[in-house]
């Protein structure tokens, strides 16, 4: 590519209605910048996150700059890159990867787009004890993100209840004085009951995944609820926790934090944060096509 200019893929399933490649090229254009932002979609291509690895070669070989990744390969990717920077690599999760000179390095800018969205959008929100559903890739960023900010106590609970292990082991290695432990779905009842906050994490509620991850009986008024889908806007999760009179978090500052984070990350450019916010909300008013 030549300077000044840009190519740059997601890869995922289920990526149709991603608003990435319009909050990058949107920022792009006012910065003066050519920039081609591609999806690369697995559900099209008819193949599965076993897959991964050829697209990141194709990518690299076919001249891109840089990668977006997500559900369901932000862990699967991890083998076929040349360098992880540190927290993606005490991650164990990568939503973006860099090529330059002849190597692909994988960061995690999913951890630093929720922790400023919670910041922003939560900023009085106890965290003392904190329940979190869905232990994958952007589980394992998001409860990083939690832990940094402070969050006392943090169970995680995932359908795989070994994969709600395993991350357990890896945080209370990184965070050897927070208390974080693997939770079964059968006890979110009681674990619900007892917190301050749930952090909804596993791609259920997204256009491609329709629906809520749990009976909606077990929300009460007292939690706060923060969810990382973000299209729809407001997932039934939301609708049922805003019924209730829970404080909630919408998705649309946490793709739009990543967002900027990624852009600095492939251009060396700094992005307007502000400007990226107001694009998700403009965003957001297209209707989806697949809602």
């Amino acid at each position: 590519m030549t300077a000044g200019a840009y190519l740059i893929g997601l890869i995922g399933a289920g990526i149709t209605t991603s608003l990435s490649p319009a909050l990058h090229e949107r920022e792009a254009d006012r910065q003066g910048l050519r920039y081609l932002y591609k999806l690369l979609d697995l559900d099209a291509f008819g193949a599965g996150p076993e897959r991964v690895g050829d697209l990141v070669h194709a990518a690299r070989d076919l001249g891109y700059n840089g990668l977006n990744i997500t559900h369901p390969c932000k862990q699967t990717v991890i083998p076929y890159l040349d360098a992880l920077d540190p927290q993606a690599e005490a991650l164990g999760a990568v939503n973006t990867i860099v090529f330059r000179d002849g190597r692909a390095t994988g960061h995690n800018t999913d951890v630093t787009g929720f922790g400023a969205a919670f910041a922003r959008g939560l900023p009085d929100a106890s965290t003392s004890r904190v329940v979190q559903l869905g232990a994958g890739g952007a589980g394992a960023a998001v409860a990083h993100a939690m832990l940094t900010l402070g969050t006392g106590h943090l169970t995680l609970v995932d359908t795989d209840e070994a994969r709600a292990r395993s991350l357990v082991a890896s945080l209370n290695a990184i965070f050897p004085k927070k208390p974080v432990v693997a939770g079964a779905p059968r006890d979110l009842a009681r674990e619900l009951a007892h917190c301050d906050g749930l952090v909804h994490a596993t791609p259920t509620g997204m256009s491609a995944h329709p629906g809520i991850p749990f009976a909606p009986e077990l929300l009460h008024p007292r939690l706060w609820v923060a969810e990382v889908v973000y299209r729809p806007l407001e997932t039934r999760l939301l609708a049922e926790a805003r019924a209730l009179g829970c404080t909630t978090l919408d998705g649309s500052g946490m793709v739009a934090l990543q967002a900027a984070d990624a852009f600095r990350f492939f251009t060396r450019c700094e992005p307007d944060v502000e400007r990226m916010l107001a694009d998700v909300a403009d965003l957001v008013r297209v209707p989806d096509p697949r809602s």
